[in-house]
């Protein structure tokens, strides 16, 4: 088996660029075909149902109007059901033709089996749906967390919060040959100093999604939209603790969630807004000492910068 391998080390890298060499040019025709494809020929949402988790504010929020604008009827499931009440009215007058409000916590798995039961019980069908709840904590180290691990459900929320929902839902989107769409973060795959557990949460979800899109095959679309800083009270509370965030222009609400479902009708599998963020993608990959070393330098992790600073680790429990 030692002569295998040494023989898999030599050899497979230089097949492997001959062979990406070889692909390259049908793959890119064909996702220009696919492109062209999707431009003409979008999903049409006009009385199809979509259930939002996190529908109460920020991104959730918004994604509930952009679907309402294209007639879809809507399940807004929150954690915090009195903010809901306002939230489906205005989908309503947006052009929502029905919208049920749903109070419950994704970190529950009782939760989870009941807001999609509730939701096809009432509409009688699932077409989308929408994992963006999730939540954050204040910046800080992880040699600054001495103590208290299980303080932080992070991965309850950001994680199983989408697991749950996506297994009651799965059946359900079989039969309306559905979409599942989940709200990541582009810090899953380019994660940024004092952020460790979500970015963790993060790339979690990401990893399980893909993982999730092979298995099911073409039965169900899976689109995973990875944002960078977006406009939401979530990313104000990160830039008020951490003030280097402050300088990355930050995308509004709205014109996240707009990119979000116009992806998802146009079946993309990926989504990053800003769609600029994308370029730190290649040099992660490509660079990644640079995207260290700069990533320590501008936020100040170097010894005895000014940025060095320990920040409190209290728990910022709200919804995106």
């Amino acid at each position: 088996m030692t002569v295998i391998q040494m023989l898999l080390n030599v050899a497979l890298p230089p097949l492997s660029l001959i062979l990406m060499s070889a692909f390259m040019p049908p793959l890119l025709l064909f996702k220009l075909l696919m492109y062209v494809k999707n431009l003409v020929h979008t999903e049409n949402m006009a009385r199809k149902v979509v259930l939002i988790t996190g529908a109460a504010s920020g991104i959730g929020e918004q994604l509930a109007y952009e679907y309402a604008r294209r007639g879809a009827m809507l399940s807004l499931v929150d954690i915090r059901k009195d903010n809901l009440v306002a939230v489906a009215d205005k989908v309503r007058s947006l052009g929502s033709p029905e919208a049920i409000i749903i109070g419950a916590d994704v970190s529950k798995v009782q939760d989870c089996k009941r807001f999609v039961h509730e939701t096809v019980n009432y509409f009688g069908r699932l077409d989308h749906l929408v994992n963006n709840a999730g939540i954050g904590n204040s910046l800080a180290r992880l040699e600054d967390w001495r103590e208290g691990f299980e303080l932080f459900p992070i991965m309850d929320v950001n994680f199983w919060g989408a697991v749950y929902g996506t297994l009651y839902a799965i059946p359900h989107l079989k039969m309306s040959k559905g979409r599942i769409i989940v709200v990541a973060s582009g810090c899953g795959w380019f994660p940024l100093p004092r952020m460790s557990i979500y970015n963790a949460s993060k790339a979690a979800v990401i990893s399980f999604f893909e993982t999730l899109r092979i298995e099911i095959g073409r039965s169900i679309g899976v689109t995973i939209a990875t944002p960078g800083l977006v406009k939401t009270d979530l990313a104000l509370r990160a830039i008020k603790n951490e003030s280097t965030l402050g300088r990355i222009p930050l995308e509004s609400a709205s014109e996240c969630a707009k990119g979000i479902v116009e992806s998802a009708c146009r079946g993309d599998r990926y989504v990053t807004n800003p769609s600029w963020f994308k370029v730190m993608f290649p040099w992660k990959v490509l660079y990644p000492q640079v995207v260290d070393w700069a990533c320590r330098f501008v936020f100040g992790l170097f010894p005895n910068m000014k940025g060095d600073v320990h920040l409190s680790t209290k728990l910022e429990n709200k919804a995106e």
